[in-house]
């Protein structure tokens, strides 16, 4: 007998054989070799063991592993890039949908158009775009799953220039709790449609999407660098700058040690330091950046420069590999008063590893623009997502890694503007249960509404759970 666990499900050896002859991909179970590799995910900090594992070839896969979950009332989680920093693509005794075979991307030029499986990376999608001198704004590291990043919003490098990830969706082809395939557009299913766009995993497994792409080839990007202490000055001006700024130019913040390693010269190694890494997409870059570099005399380090897009995509992937230690706390925010910049100055002065950071992702420009209400991403009106992460390869840092998260997190909390990013959070239990309906806001109980529809029993649930409305 194999056992699983929720609401003790005893599963017989007949039925977990039937299940995976009917599948075209590999079902791996505890006994198999491979199981180790295959229940690890990006954050090295999540330790799970599931009991089943569907890596799925195809969309046929898709639908009798959902049929399997519903059917022995298993619980279900599904995994796409493994990405997800609360481990919320892999589950103790349960059943994972692993997308990670499913990774194709089709490019259509003459459409500027890219239809993206669900187990695809943005590497991948932003190789296979690159080809044609096109890009869709996602992201900052390519080993992302394009599937997660985009159900949760999409923030990234090129957020003022060209919205979100969903604000550049066209389509999502969606395996349903019931077992059924449809397609969510403007169109059809709209108001499933509408709930993709930020809602999460809740309402189905998504096995491909359509994005619209833009032409984007060559930017004029790369991280900009100053003296720590100089810190408070450098936020101070961003704050004010970066909202005034031409849509063309994306910059994120961040307080960062340089790492011990080449190519970052030797006299800054393991300095804390502060920065901003840019990215602009207008014809005249270098009249853009001569006030920024006149503004401060010259930067510690400057590596803004052209630059292809899938390489500035990928810039920071050899820093943050699979299997480090991550625990992160996040915010959304629309004001940076003088009280939260000395907070920050503070905690900067404290980074506990030298891959610990803190990130304001730019969510203003075309993105702010969006109407509230057109998607399930809430926050239309913040300026910043920020994030705090706490990161380190040494499992015995976990944690103080986590408390000078939480408390830097804490002391900064009361300037917010209310929610979070859902790809930035932490599970439920450790976030609490208000923290996904602030994240929604005024668009939470619609979106209830819809789950009530499309998942009346909460089949997907292992996420940023929203749960149906009472029937």
């Amino acid at each position: 007998m194999t056992a699983t666990t929720t609401h003790t499900t005893i599963l017989s050896d007949d039925a977990v054989a039937r299940f995976s002859s009917t599948l075209r991909g590999e079902l791996i179970q505890p006994s198999d070799a491979g199981y180790d590799d295959a229940r690890k995910v990006y954050n090295g900090m999540i330790d799970k063991r599931p009991a089943l594992i569907a890596r799925c070839a195809n969309v046929a896969d898709v639908i009798t592993a959902v049929t399997f979950a519903r059917e022995h009332d298993l619980i279900l989680a599904v995994r796409g890039g493994g990405h997800n920093g609360a481990g919320l693509g892999i589950v103790d005794d349960g059943l994972v949908i692993d997308l990670s075979p499913m990774n194709g991307v089709r490019v259509d030029p003459a459409a500027r158009t890219a239809r993206v499986e669900g187990g695809a990376k943005l590497g991948d999608l932003h190789h296979a775009s690159h080809a044609f001198g096109l890009a869709t704004p996602s992201g900052i590291i390519s080993t992302t799953g394009v599937g997660g990043i985009t159900l949760g919003g999409g923030i990234g490098h090129l957020t003022r220039q060209l919205g979100l990830a969903i604000d550049n969706l066209i389509e999502a082809d969606v395996v349903l709790a019931d077992g059924s395939f449809v397609t969510a557009s403007e169109r059809d299913h709209a108001d499933l449609f509408w709930a993709l766009r930020g809602g999460g995993g809740n309402f189905g497994v998504v096995t491909s999407f359509v994005f619209r792409l833009h032409p984007v080839d060559t930017v004029y990007a790369g991280p900009m660098l100053w003296p720590l202490e100089r810190s408070a000055e450098v936020l101070r001006w961003y704050r004010e700058f970066l909202p005034q700024a031409p849509q063309e130019l994306n910059g994120f913040f961040a307080f960062l040690t340089v790492p011990p390693a080449d190519p970052f010269p030797r006299e800054l190694w393991n300095q804390k330091m502060c920065g901003i890494v840019w990215a602009c997409t207008g014809e005249q870059p270098e009249e853009t950046f001569a006030p920024i570099r006149a503004k401060f005399g010259e930067p510690a380090l400057d590596w803004v420069g052209p630059i292809p897009h899938p390489a500035l995509q990928s810039m920071f992937d050899a820093l943050y590999p699979a299997g480090d230690q991550w625990y992160w706390k996040a915010d959304f925010v629309a004001e940076i008063p003088d009280e939260a910049v000395d907070i920050h100055v503070r905690y900067a002065a404290e980074l506990p590893t030298w891959k610990s950071t803190m990130h304001l992702y730019p969510i203003d420009g075309v993105a702010g623009e969006i109407p509230r209400d057109k998607t399930a991403w809430n926050y239309r009106d913040a300026k910043w997502g920020m994030v705090i992460v706490g990161v380190s390869p040494d499992p015995a840092d976990k944690e103080r890694l986590i408390e000078w998260t939480r408390s830097y997190w804490r002391d900064l909390h009361p300037y917010s503007a209310g929610g979070a990013y859902v790809n930035m959070m932490m599970t439920a239990d450790d976030e609490g249960h208000d923290r996904v309906r602030a994240a929604y806001g005024d668009n939470y109980d619609r979106l209830r509404e819809i789950k009530r529809r499309y998942d009346p029993r909460n089949l997907f649930r292992v996420n940023q759970n929203i749960a149906p409305a009472n029937g």
